[in-house]
C-alpha cells in the first residue's frame, strides 16, 4: 500500500497521522510505500512515528523525498535503516542531439556543458547507482571518465547526468573529420591499453568470464552438440585476470572534451582477459551490421567501410604487429566471443520470430562453427604466432620473427641467423608433426635483458619427437660417406647459443635462445 504524506509533519500533528496511517491498515500488506512528494517539513516527532511503522512493517519504502527532508533523513541516520529514495528533477530529451546508444540506455546532450544517460529500464535506480560507484573507481584508479553528478527523471525511466563540456564522440570526429582516423586510432587504442593495465582490488568489479560463458551456455542449445560443447570449454580454459576491461568500448563512447579524452558509459566495466574487450569491438565495428550493413551508420554515425578500417588499424595497434596472420589469429578468436553473444541476444529479443532475425542468427552461427573448427583455444600472446604448421607458412613465420626482433638491437648477421634456424625447426615440424593430417604450431618470440637475449620457442602437439636426441652428423666425411638429413637441427646447435627440448601434456617444446 502507498500512502502519501503531506504538509508538515511536527509534535502537534504526528500522533493523529499515525492513528491516520494504521486506520487505513489492516495488517496484511506485504509492502507499505510513504509517498513524501508533498511533504515539506518533518520533525523528531515524525520520525518517531517512522520508526514504529518501521518495526511492524520491516519492508517500508519512502519515496519521493525532496532535498531538505532527505537531508533530515540522512543526519539521522534513517537513510541506513529505511529504503529512502530521493526526489528527482525531471528533465525532457525531445529535441536533443542523440550522441550513444549502448545495451543499457541512450545519452543526449541537453545543453552546451551537459549530457544525460537515459536507461531504458524503468527500474534503472539501482543500475545507475552502480555506474556512478564503477565509474568513481575508474577514476580513483587513473581512468579519465566522467562522473554523474546529479540522477533525474526522464519520462518513465531515470537518467545520470555527466558535464561534458562542447564534447565530441570520436564517432563524430570521424564522420566529419575522416582524415583524422589515425589521430583516433591512437587515442583509441591508448586509451584501451590503459585500461587493460589497470588491475581491480578483488570483488570490486564482475568477472566477465562467467558472464561469457553464460552466454555460451545458452548458445549450446542451438549448436550441434559436439560444437556447443567446445565452446563452452573454451570460454571454461580462460583463466581469472584481475585486469579492468571497459565492456562496451566504442567510438561512440570516447569522448574528446577541450584537449582530454574521456571514457563514458561506466555500466558494463568488468575484469577479464581482453579477448573479451576485442570481442565487443568486433561486434560494435563489424559483427552488429554484417548482415544489414545500413545498422552501422544508425548506430555509430559514420560510414561502415572506415569503421572496418578502424578496427584493423586499432587491433594492429593493440596487438603492435602488422603481421596478417596473427591479425587474423586474434580476430578469429573474438569473433567466437562476439557471435556467441550477438547469437544470444538475438534470440533473447525474439530474433527467431522475425525473417531478418532468423537471417542474422544463421549467419553469425555458420561463422562460429567454421571458427570453432579451427580454434583450440580464445587466448592469445602479443609474443606469439598460433599457425598451421605446413611449409607454405614458413614466410609468414619468418616475417612475425624479423618483426619482433627490428623492435630491438639485433645485428643484420644475427637476425639472419636466427631466420636460418627459424626455418629448419619450423619446416621440420611442418614436414613430420602431424603427418598425414594437419595441426598447428605456436611460435614465440621474447626478449630478455641482462644479458641482451631472444628466444624462439616452437610448440606443437603432434608425435613426440627430440630432435636433440639424434646424432649429429659428421661433418668431416665425404659426400659419398655422409647420410641423408640432420644437417637442420646440426646447423641449429651451431647457429644458437642454447636449445632446450620438452615434452609434456602432449607439447613438444622446443626452446632455441640467441645472445644478442
Amino acid at each position: 500500500m502507498s500512502i502519501k504524506l503531506t504538509g508538515r509533519i511536527d509534535s502537534n500533528n504526528a500522533a493523529a497521522l499515525e492513528k491516520e496511517i494504521y486506520a487505513k491498515l489492516d495488517g496484511s500488506e506485504n509492502e507499505l510505500i510513504l509517498d513524501m512528494e508533498e511533504l515539506e517539513y518533518i520533525s523528531s516527532a515524525g520520525l518517531r512515528v517512522i520508526l514504529r511503522l518501521k518495526k511492524d512493517y520491516p519492508d517500508i519504502r519512502i519515496i519521493n523525498v525532496n532535498s531538505d527532508v532527505y537531508e533530515i533523513l540522512e543526519m539521522t541516520g534513517f537513510t541506513e535503516i529505511v529504503n529512502v529514495e530521493k526526489a528527482y528533477r525531471t528533465v525532457s530529451v525531445e529535441g536533443c542531439e542523440e550522441i550513444g546508444r549502448g545495451a543499457n540506455g541512450t545519452i543526449y546532450r541537453i545543453d552546451r556543458d551537459n549530457v544525460v544517460k537515459v536507461y531504458n529500464d524503468s527500474g534503472a535506480l539501482e543500475d545507475i547507482m552502480h555506474e556512478r560507484e564503477v565509474a568513481k573507481l575508474a577514476l580513483i584508479l587513473g581512468i579519465p571518465t566522467a562522473i554523474s553528478y546529479d540522477v533525474v527523471k526522464v519520462g518513465d525511466s531515470y537518467g545520470s547526468v555527466f558535464e561534458l563540456l562542447n564534447a565530441r564522440s570520436f564517432s563524430q570526429i570521424l564522420d566529419a573529420e575522416p582524415e583524422k582516423l589515425d589521430w583516433c586510432v591512437k587515442e583509441y587504442v591508448d586509451m584501451m591499453k590503459k585500461i587493460h593495465s589497470t588491475e581491480v582490488p578483488d570483488g570490486k568489479l564482475p568477472d566477465m568470464r562467467e558472464t561469457a560463458l553464460d552466454w555460451a551456455k545458452f548458445v549450446v542449445d542451438y549448436l550441434p552438440e559436439e560444437a556447443g560443447k567446445k565452446l563452452v570449454s573454451l570460454v571454461e580454459a580462460i583463466p581469472y585476470d584481475n585486469h579492468m576491461i571497459h565492456g562496451d568500448y566504442h567510438t561512440k563512447n570516447l569522448e574528446m572534451t577541450g584537449d582530454e579524452v574521456l571514457i563514458i558509459d561506466m555500466d558494463t566495466l568488468a575484469v577479464g582477459h581482453p579477448i573479451f574487450e576485442l570481442a565487443s569491438i568486433y561486434n560494435a565495428l563489424i559483427g552488429y551490421s554484417e548482415y544489414d550493413h545500413d545498422v552501422f551508420r544508425q548506430f555509430q554515425g559514420f560510414d561502415r567501410e572506415l569503421g572496418i578500417e578502424f578496427w584493423k588499424r586499432s587491433l594492429a595497434a593493440y596487438l603492435d604487429t602488422t603481421c596478417e596472420a596473427k591479425l587474423r589469429e586474434v580476430e578469429d578468436k573474438a569473433r567466437i566471443i562476439g557471435y556467441t553473444r550477438m547469437i544470444r541476444r538475438s534470440i533473447r529479443r525474439k530474433g527467431l520470430e522475425t525473417e531478418k532475425g532468423r537471417a542474422e542468427i544463421e549467419l553469425w552461427k555458420s561463422e562460429l562453427l567454421e571458427l570453432l573448427e579451427n580454434n583450440d583455444t580464445l587466448l592469445f600472446s602479443i609474443s606469439e604466432l598460433d599457425i598451421e604448421a605446413n611449409k607454405e607458412n614458413l614466410m609468414i613465420v619468418q616475417d612475425f620473427v624479423e618483426e619482433k626482433l627490428s623492435k630491438i638491437d639485433c645485428s643484420p648477421k644475427i637476425a639472419m641467423q636466427i631466420n636460418l634456424a627459424v626455418e629448419e625447426i619450423f619446416v621440420n615440424i611442418a614436414s613430420y608433426a602431424y603427418a598425414p593430417v594437419k595441426g598447428n604450431a605456436t611460435v614465440r618470440v621474447e626478449v630478455f635483458d641482462d644479458p641482451l637475449s631472444v628466444t624462439i620457442t616452437f610448440i606443437d602437439h603432434g608425435v613426440q619427437y627430440d630432435p636433440l636426441s639424434k646424432e649429429d652428423p659428421d661433418v668431416t666425411l665425404s659426400a659419398e660417406e655422409r647420410g641423408i638429413g640432420g644437417l637442420g637441427i646440426f646447423m641449429t646447435k651451431q647457429i644458437m647459443d642454447d636449445i632446450v627440448y620438452e615434452y609434456a601434456d602432449g607439447a613438444n617444446t622446443l626452446t632455441l635462445k640467441k645472445n644478442l
